[in-house]
This record gives structure tokens, sequence and C-alpha cells, in this order.
């Protein structure tokens, strides 16, 4: 317990959740857990409105059997295109509704209680537009299929809900959703604007796709916060947004520990200004024998240590609020042609991550599979993965975290050039760079793919503009890690030079990417798919180059798809690894590449060029994999 106290005030005990590095990887927001919230996954309500008369209707205000429409129940938050939504139907429904009643209980779970006055109603993701009622109250709308949202709804409960008296009222909530499959401005990644799958799109996701849950907190508390650590250096440096009407007595501190025990690492305490501050914590352990003592706490994917945090924001009647979080130690940056990785040259060793699951579509099966496709990608001998086309849940970057994988952070793409796609992708991308900024796992930023939504980059100087704006954006954000201006040809601004290249042929690639003769053929000429690497005024400063999209090799053991999609096929398992060697041994060959990204992680619907099945089986023995990959067991 920690508790806050006033000189003269009667002390009041803050109850303090268990360390976040130590949590199940279930909370839906692990780098800002309190003791107690409620999901609000399960059966809801839900019903189709294709011809767009649910707001006339009255349907904000709850389903009622007078509306004349057919109720159904969906298990949120699988999407309703998914077998395991209990709706499986993948055709074209741009608006969807849902409904479910809060009770007591509910509230009671998220911790309501005379110190928790305030109750907070969030979204991890709903796509693409979201509407929300409760009680048939507006709460407001969120735009963005991506990134979560919250509201306040203490008002609407306290209108009909006495606290103290303990009520048993039930509230109705309500999300109209709207995603149209046509509208190619919206930035959708590999959701098909076809009815059916096709090539390299899958089926789409509308409506709710990650958890919905409720928390109760304190009349000031702690919105949002963000790490940072000065590397070389000692400084763990945080940054705590506040919610509610801070004093002049309001303090703010923040204690570091490791993870692995209670030994702590630091604490700095200070009086909170404003609505936003930030505190300095030094690590002392950091400056130990002549900084040889870095070893002990920087986190890589072979030591994935993290520190726990803990940030009280109190005040002098022992009143507040108390979060856990965790942060990681590292550095991550790009030098003379090499990716460093705590000031050192390091192998990224990645595989492309779809997240894309048969039965459920962009949403996990159960929060325990992200821990399992961490385990996976490791286990097949990867150092880190890009998460293709897709914000990804929180929760898998916890496990990221926590198990020690590197991973890209991706935008999921728009497809169209214009003011209405630059305004959505760019206010999205901003949200999830400042959603997941804190996280050690992540450590390149990707806001565009395969000049998609840029098709002309190469020629239209505005679209150049836009892909240097993007990544210019993204380094004002957060200075801390490279960014890729567009991921596989036509960099405008990158960090990083990556190159898609689907040669089936080992020798090829070892003499294209064999030596600086050849690099420099590469970056001043056409790229493996005909298009340039770099555009516009962009130049070649020595900055890595790596293969960030390579192999897709087709083998399906077993099976036999009419509409199998790969690069190359294999004829069977010894031809798989024997494929799949060849490659990595022509890119281990090379003498300046800096990283690697094998297509991909799973099979997905009708591609079938992943390394496990959907089901998340290997076709071969897992460790065939791991010695084609990591050239060794």
């Amino acid at each position: 317990m920690t508790t806050l106290r006033g000189e003269e005030a009667a002390p009041r005990t803050l109850s303090v959740p268990e360390p976040a590095s130590r949590q199940d990887g279930t909370h839906p927001r692990p780098q800002l857990v309190r003791p107690a919230w409620a999901d609000l996954d399960g059966p809801w309500s839900f019903r189709h409105d294709d011809g767009d008369e649910g707001l006339g209707a009255g349907w904000s205000a709850g389903f009622r059997p007078e509306h004349g429409a057919t109720d159904r129940t969906i298990t949120v938050p699988f999407p309703p295109e998914s077998v395991a939504s209990g709706i499986d139907e993948p055709g074209f429904h741009p608006v969807v509704w849902y409904a479910r009643s809060i009770s007591a209980e509910d509230l009671e779970r998220a911790g309501r209680s005379a110190d928790a006055s305030r109750v907070l109603l969030h979204f991890g993701a709903v796509d693409y537009r979201a509407t929300v009622w409760l009680d048939g109250v507006r709460l407001g709308e969120h735009e963005g299929g991506h990134t979560p949202f919250s509201f306040d709804v203490t008002h609407v409960l306290d209108a009909s809900t006495d606290v103290d008296a303990g009520t048993d009222t039930t509230h109705t909530l309500v999300v109209r959703a709207e995603d149209d499959p046509h509208d190619v401005t919206q930035p959708r990644g590999k959701q098909d604007w076809h009815e059916h799958p096709h090539v390299i799109w899958y089926r789409r996701t509308t409506g709710i796709w990650q958890t919905v849950w409720l928390e109760a907190v304190p009349p000031v508390s702690v919105a949002a916060l963000r790490w940072e650590t000065e590397f070389p250096g000692s400084v763990v440096r945080g940054t705590v947004r506040i919610a509610g009407r801070v004093t002049a007595d309001t303090t703010l501190s923040v204690s570091l520990r490791h993870e692995d025990g209670d030994e702590d690492l630091g604490s700095a305490s200070v009086v909170v200004p404003a609505g936003a501050t930030t505190v300095d914590v030094v690590v002392p352990v950091a400056r130990q024998t002549n900084g040889q003592a870095y070893d002990e706490i920087v986190w890589t994917p072979e030591t994935p240590r993290l520190i726990d945090a803990t940030v009280v924001l109190g005040h002098p009647d022992g009143s507040g609020d108390v979060v856990a979080s965790y942060l990681g130690f590292r550095s991550v940056a790009v030098d003379r042609g090499a990716f460093l990785l705590n000031d050192r040259p390091y192998d990224v060793r990645s595989v492309l991550n779809q997240g894309y699951w048969p039965d459920s579509n962009l949403t996990a099966p159960s929060p325990a599979a992200f821990r399992r496709e961490v385990e996976l990608i490791k286990e097949l001998g990867f150092t880190a993965t890009r998460i293709h086309q897709k914000i990804e849940d929180p929760r898998f970057l916890f496990w990221a975290d926590r198990l020690g994988l590197l991973v890209w952070g991706e935008a999921p793409g728009a497809y169209a050039f214009t003011p209405t796609a630059v305004q959505r992708l760019m206010r999205e991308w901003m949200d999830a760079v400042e959603r997941d900024v804190s996280h050690p796992c992540i450590v390149t930023w990707v806001p565009a793919n395969e000049s998609w939504g840029v098709q002309h980059i190469a020629h239209e100087p505005a679209q150049q503009a836009y892909a240097r704006a993007l990544a210019d954006v993204t380094r004002a954000l957060d200075p801390s890690r490279p960014v890729i201006s567009n991921d596989g040809w036509e960099h405008a601004a990158s960090d990083i030079l990556s190159v898609h290249d689907y040669e089936a042929s080992g020798e090829v690639l070892a003499a294209t990417y064999a030596d600086d003769a050849a690099r420099t053929r590469l970056l001043a000429g056409m790229g493996p798919a005909g298009r340039r690497i770099l555009v516009g005024d962009a130049e070649d400063h020595g900055q890595p180059v790596m293969l960030t999209e390579f192999g897709g090799v087709n083998y399906q053991p077993g099976a036999d798809r009419d509409d199998a999609w790969g690069y190359s096929v294999a004829v069977d398992g010894d031809d798989y690894v024997d494929r799949i060697t060849a490659l990595y041994d022509g890119i281990r060959a090379s003498s300046f590449l800096a990283g690697s990204c094998y297509t991909q992680f799973t099979d997905t619907l009708q591609e079938t060029n992943g390394l496990l099945t959907a089901e998340r089986e290997p076709k071969v023995p897992i460790e065939r994999i791991r010695r084609a990959v990591a050239g060794r067991d």
C-alpha cells in the first residue's frame, strides 16, 4: 500500500495495483494500470442498418421491438464479419449498431466508490467511425478505426443512480459504427474493398474489434503517461497528463524498481504546476562502475529487462490516484549504415505479421493468443516483427516488451491521395504514435508502405511532400526512433532505406546485395519491383539498407487451395526449407544489409506463404525453420 499524508489531515490509504510488468496480459492498457477495471466484452445486442434508418428510428435510446428490426447477439469484441462473433456475415454492411446494459455489478468491478467518483468508458478500437450513447445521452463521436477513445460518463450515471444508496440501476449503452467498404480515403490497411478477399487483401473488420471497458478514477487523475530514457545517460523522464483541476498543493511522484526484485532504482517528486508535467528520475545504477552497470538494466530481445514504475498523484488530505506502469531502458538509432540497439549494431531479423486470425479477423481469439504469437515468432528464430498495415492491440506490445521482441509499428494505409485521405491518416497515425511511444519493443515507425495512397510519388511533388510530412511529424512526436517514410521503395525522407524484393533465387539475392558497389547500383537505379528507391530530393546519406519484404514461399502441406497465393512455390517440406535457407544464405552473404523481414509469419486466407498455417501450426518442424532463419539451431 502507498499512503500519502498531509501534516494535519487524517491519513487515507490509496490502493496500489500489482507492478505493471507482472500483469497477466489481459489489461487493455498495460502501461497505465489501476487495481480495478471491468471489461464489457461478451454478448451484446446487434443490428445491421443497411438502409441507415437507425438514427431516425430512435435506436440510440436502446433497441425496442417496435423498431421493427431484428435483434441478434454478437460476441464483442469480435467483428461481425468473423465466425467468432456469432454473426459471420462478411458482405457489405456499412452501418452496424450495438447495445448492452451496464449494471451496478459492472460499476463495482470497475472500482466505483465515493473516492473514485468519476467513471470512464473506454473503447480499444472501433472501425471506422463510432457514435456512442448512454441512457439516450449522446456521449460523442470518434473517427479512426485503429485508435482508442474514451468518454467520462459520470454525469449520465449520476442522473439516474444514487451511489451512496447503492441503487441497482441499469444503464443502456448504444454504439453506432459506420465503415463504408468503398471509401478509399479511410485508413483501412489490408481490408478488402471487394466483397470477397482477393490477392493480398482480406475480410473486412467493421465496428467494435478491441475491448470495451469501464474504469473508475478520482476527481483528479493520471490521464496519460509517456516514458523516455536518456541513453547514454542515467535519467528516466516521465511526462504525465492530468485530468481534473489541480491545486497548488497537488504533488506527483514517480518511483522505479527492477521488475525482478525490490531494489529501488530511483524516485522523484514535484509539485504539479498545471494539467501536465514532467518528472526526471536519476537511475544511479547506470552511473556505477564507470558506466559498466548499463548491462544490468538495458532492454534487449535477449535480455528483456523491464523497470516497474509507480506514479502517485497526491493531495495533503491523503486522497489521490495511483497507477502502475513500466518502461524499458534502451535506445535505438542509425549510424554508418547500421541499425543500433543500445548504441551497438544489431542485426534485425524480422518477420512480416498480418495480425489476422481465421475465425476472428483482426481481433485476437483471446488475450493469451498475444503471448503465444510473440513466443512463436521467437521460437522461429526471429528477433523482430513488422506488424503489417495494422495498429496492433497494446496487449501484443506488452508481451513483446515482456518477452523481448523488436516491433516495427506501421499505419494501416489509405488508398487515395486526397485532402480527406491526408487528414484522416495523419490524425490517426499521430494518435497511434502517442498511444505506443513508451513501449520499448517498438524500434521503428512506418507511416506508409509501398506507395499506398501516393502511387505517383515518383513524379508528384505534392505526394512527396505528404510522405516527408508523415515522416517529419512522426519525428516531431518521437525523435527517439528511426522513421521510414515509405517502406519498400520510393523513399522521400527515410532514416532506413528499405527494399521489397521477392526474387526466388538465393544466388540472385546474393549478387543484388553483395557489396558497396551493388548498394550504389541499387540506390541509384530502379529497385527490384521496377520502382525507384529514392525520389524527389532524397539522397543517400549512408542510411542502413534493409530487405524488409522477401521470401513469400507458397507451401500447402496437406491442402490444395485453388486461390492459393505466394511469390514462389515449394513442392514438399524439404524443398520448402531449402528455398528459405537459400534466400537467407543470400542475405547473409551481403556486406551491407542491416536487417531483413521475411514474408510471412502465418498463412492468411488465400495467402499461403506463411511459415505457419493460419491456425499457427508449423509447416515443417520448427527447428528446421529456425535453422534456416538464424543459421543455427
